[in-house]
């Protein structure tokens, strides 16, 4: 069984939905038996769950006994919160019914449901001076290793927490990464700049396991303390572009694509599933344009 009370807040919204809705701990149990027999990742699982126990708990009921209209009023609620100027929370909210609606075979509801239009927003990234200054920002070791790995490996938040000690091979530069999203495991070099400073943190801080140890139930520090980290070093620099802990992997693809690196590598140190996720950054890269010509000059070098 999944360990889905891992985080408190996740937690308590999902025991307070099996303890006082009728009906929502078998909607549980089939929900995490289907996420297993098809290999969905476990945070996509408790997500969906949080969701759906939210809207259980609003209403009192499970979502197929609400009416349409209340759902939707409920939808229009979250996409004006002023909290939620993203609209993120609108966005969980719908995948979370939709997924459970599919998942209880009423798939006309799930069509019905809002959709979401992609976002076109192109991602913020920091620029050299502003890397290095960041990186100098935390007092704590610990947590100037963490954000500039974060930006060397082009590291998701999860990535990071889930890294063992192991997982560094110094003698081959190399960073193992393990089932990370769409349950894949990637390879990417480890910088000789990052390898110092990642013996010099193993011998001051002897982590044990993980690579950064924090107060989760097995030891490993969690994202929530990652994005901690991220806003109080930008609140001691003079950066003011509104980024957050992504902004570091937004950053790393984009520098590798100015510095010559072909996007179809890219993508692989991503561990992106599509190379069309991966072309975005081709959109902010600052990469110099070469007047068109014909190859046959060049063969020649007459250019």
């Amino acid at each position: 069984m999944f360990s889905i009370m891992r985080c408190k807040s996740e937690s308590t919204i999902v025991e307070r939905a099996l303890q006082g809705i009728e009906g929502f701990s078998a909607v549980f149990a089939k929900i995490e038996q289907q996420t297993i027999l098809k290999g969905q990742s476990q945070s996509t699982y408790q997500n969906y769950l949080r969701q759906i126990a939210k809207v259980c708990l609003h209403f009192g009921h499970l979502p197929e006994d609400i009416p349409e209209e209340e759902i939707n009023e409920y939808l229009t609620a979250l996409a004006r919160s002023p909290k939620s100027p993203s609209r993120s929370l609108f966005k969980h909210a719908v995948y979370g019914l939709r997924y459970y609606f599919r998942h209880i075979g009423q798939n006309q509801r799930a069509i019905r449901l809002p959709s979401i239009k992609g976002d076109t927003r192109l991602p913020t990234i920091l620029n050299r001076a502003e890397l290095r200054e960041l990186f100098k920002a935390p007092p704590l070791l610990k947590h100037r290793i963490v954000l500039t790995l974060i930006y060397s490996a082009g590291l998701r938040g999860q990535e990071a927490i889930n890294l063992k000690i192991s997982d560094i091979d110094f003698e081959r530069k190399t960073i193992h990464i393990r089932q990370s999203k769409y349950k894949k495991d990637r390879m990417v070099p480890l910088s000789e700049y990052m390898a110092r400073g990642l013996r010099r943190y193993l011998q001051v801080e002897h982590p044990h396991l993980w690579l950064f140890n924090g107060k989760e139930p097995d030891g490993r520090y969690s994202v929530r303390g990652l994005s901690w980290v991220m806003r109080e070093a930008l609140r001691k620099t003079q950066i003011s572009k509104e980024v957050n802990l992504h902004s570091l992997r937004h950053s790393y693809a984009t520098h590798l694509l100015e510095e010559g690196v072909n996007i179809v590598t890219i993508k692989e140190l991503l561990g992106h599933a599509e190379i069309t996720t991966t072309m975005i950054y081709l959109h902010v890269a600052q990469c110099p344009v070469s007047q068109a010509h014909s190859p046959l000059d060049t063969l020649y070098s007459l250019r």
